[in-house]
């Protein structure tokens, strides 16, 4: 079941890209018009599909699953980050390649996903993994791709999807619902996140030579690490040290941040790249062939998971 949804969601996903790609190739477009749209996506889309995710029902045993679900998602990406601190020299990673092994596209292959086999109920936990990895991609990987090395909170706090990540969560504690009208608009808004993203990246890699691109020696050691290197390190972080006993159903809390830590390289670092003038190209091509290979590799690992 898990396996048919993923590949039909990651199916969905590049037709989304071809009709980018076709649009700048047919004339229609610009392949560099796709910045416009990346800022489309992270200021406006990116936050209704936060804040819209912790519109759910408040209760004790719910923000227990939440602190179980933030915990691991901290813990994942303290691994993650330690790891690729280790592999950094001795693999010769840049900034992209370091950015694309550690961050994944949580949100745009899991939220469908996990919608679909557990229910809008669960993607909260989703949302959980996204609080920490928004907050990173927005001073970390900024820190990366913009050459930077200071961290500036006003950065982080100031942002538009982590203030929306705030509003969300005072939403839920508060036990405040939005209007209907506000809401419906937000979901729709919400929901162009997943097409709009590969629509970029089709865009993006118009403009690029893919033959050239998939021979670069670096290509493939990023997604060998993105797709099984660090998923199998998450795995058995998440399987062995006992933390899914903590609360009621954690296995099932844990599988969805695995889901979320084995995705594919993250479209945001794509984004980054372009507003802070990284490599997006390459990153661009990262993240579609890292989305390919998905198809094979997440049903194996969530298949592990369960044995």
């Amino acid at each position: 079941m898990i396996s048919l949804l993923l590949f039909r969601q990651i199916a969905q996903l590049f037709v989304a890209m071809a009709m980018g790609w076709l649009l700048v190739k047919l004339g229609k477009a610009r392949s560099e018009d796709s910045r416009h749209l990346s800022v489309v996506a992270l200021y406006l889309i990116n936050p209704c599909v936060i804040i819209t995710s912790y519109q759910l029902d408040f209760s004790g045993d719910m923000v227990r699953s939440m602190l179980l679900s933030f915990g691991a998602a901290v813990l994942i990406h303290l691994l993650m980050l330690v790891l690729t601190a280790l592999l950094r020299r001795p693999l010769h990673l840049s900034p992209v390649e370091q950015a694309s092994v550690i961050y994944s596209n949580c949100v745009n292959l899991l939220i469908p996903v996990v919608s679909a086999i557990l229910g809008k109920e669960w993607l909260l936990f989703t949302s959980m993994y996204m609080m920490v990895q928004i907050a990173l991609l927005w001073s970390h990987c900024r820190m990366l791709l913009s050459g930077e090395r200071t961290i500036s909170l006003r950065n982080i706090f100031g942002n538009l999807n982590v203030i929306s990540m705030l509003i969300g969560l005072a939403l839920f504690l508060l036990h405040i619902r939005l209007p209907g009208l506000l809401s419906g608009a937000m979901e729709s808004v919400g929901s162009m996140l997943g097409p709009i993203s590969m629509v970029i990246i089709g865009m993006v890699l118009a403009g690029v030579d893919l033959r050239a691109v998939v021979r670069l020696p670096g290509m493939w050691k990023v997604i060998a690490l993105r797709l099984v290197g660090y998923p199998l390190a998450v795995l058995c972080l998440l399987k062995f040290s006992g933390i899914a006993s903590l609360v009621p159903g954690g296995a099932d809390i844990l599988l969805i941040s695995l889901l979320a830590a084995c995705a594919p390289s993250g479209t945001m670092v794509t984004q980054l790249a372009q507003v802070y003038g990284g490599d997006s190209e390459y990153a661009g091509a990262v993240n579609v062939l890292s989305t390919l290979g998905c198809i094979v590799t997440m049903p194996l690992l969530v298949a592990l998971y369960q044995l």
